[in-house]
């Protein structure tokens, strides 16, 4: 990982190639991780793309942040890994990915993975749960991902926070659900203690120091799945599901996460099924990226 050759060149990575930082990848602090795995897609297909689009489109944002009032990357660098061939099976996968995000967290750098479909998510977990033992993973999704396995597959992508959960220690906070299978929800009521769900439906209601209650002092993992924002705003994903978040409420969301967090460990952004002449979306998905990065480490 420490090689010059496990980073991408300037032009190809994360973020404006003449940014200040752009030739000393070993010295940034934020390593995004492109992991574009696509095993076990059940609709719409496309998420092998969505790390290269990501990064392509990130190129192409402004490096100042209008809100944090400064350009937030100066503070903490930003590199990004060559994305290695991925294994064909989702568990050899998964392997894979734990072994580049092990070697991100042990130099002390904070990994964000671009996914790719959801049943990532487990992978890059757990190097940080042996650091992390009290480990509260904030899910900002459509779907629970709580089935045990789907269409044969344990490690599918419908199952992915149910695989997290077979870790021992992780418990979950779920913001923006509206698309649940009867068995998830029995799961969810049988597991009150490991799990809360805040439904879309009830968003008007949300109470954000509910919310925020139980990232409080402990160390947080961010996954968001890319169908967490409303279809209207990002159709770019294999299940775009109408009554989502808007943007500025999912930023509302993560801010308030990430300052109310002991600190935040890691990072994913996944299912972004990037539209072919649809650039809105990558630059959309872009933007997320770059501004999970700079809650996450601002409050870091």
């Amino acid at each position: 990982m420490s090689s010059s050759r496990s980073y991408l060149p300037a032009e190809q990575s994360f973020l404006d190639p003449v940014r200040v930082d752009a030739h000393d990848p070993g010295a940034a602090r934020a390593v995004v991780i492109p992991f574009g795995l696509e095993a076990s897609v059940s609709y719409g297909g496309g998420t092998a793309r969505g790390p290269s689009a990501i990064l392509r489109a990130s190129q192409q944002l402004e490096l100042y942040d209008e809100e944090l009032g400064c350009e937030p990357y100066r503070a903490w660098g930003v590199a990004a890994l060559r994305e290695p061939v991925i294994e064909p099976s989702i568990e050899a996968a998964l392997a894979q990915l734990t072994h580049l995000v092990e070697g991100v967290i042990a130099q002390d750098k904070f990994p964000l993975v671009l996914g790719g479909e959801h049943s990532l998510t487990p992978g890059a977990i757990r190097p940080i749960l042996t650091r992390h033992p009290d480990l509260v993973v904030l899910q900002l999704d459509a779907h629970t991902d709580l089935r045990d396995g789907y269409l044969g597959e344990h490690y599918s992508h419908a199952a992915a926070m149910r695989r997290v959960l077979d870790l021992p220690g992780t418990s979950l906070v779920s913001i923006g659900i509206r698309s649940a299978s009867l068995e998830e929800v029995e799961f969810c009521a049988a597991n009150r203690d490991r799990i809360q769900v805040h439904w879309a439906k009830d968003q008007t209601r949300w109470d954000m120091a509910e919310i925020l209650a139980p990232l409080e002092g402990r160390p947080v993992y961010i996954t968001f799945d890319i169908d967490a924002l409303d279809s209207a705003v990002m159709p770019a994903t294999g299940t775009p599901t109408p009554g989502g978040l808007g943007y500025w409420q999912a930023l509302g969301l993560l801010r308030n996460a990430c300052a109310a967090a002991g600190r935040v460990v890691g990072a994913d952004l996944v299912e972004f099924a990037p539209i072919a002449g649809l650039h809105a979306c990558d630059y959309t998905a872009a933007a997320l990226a770059y501004k999970i990065l700079a809650y996450a480490l601002s409050c870091r």
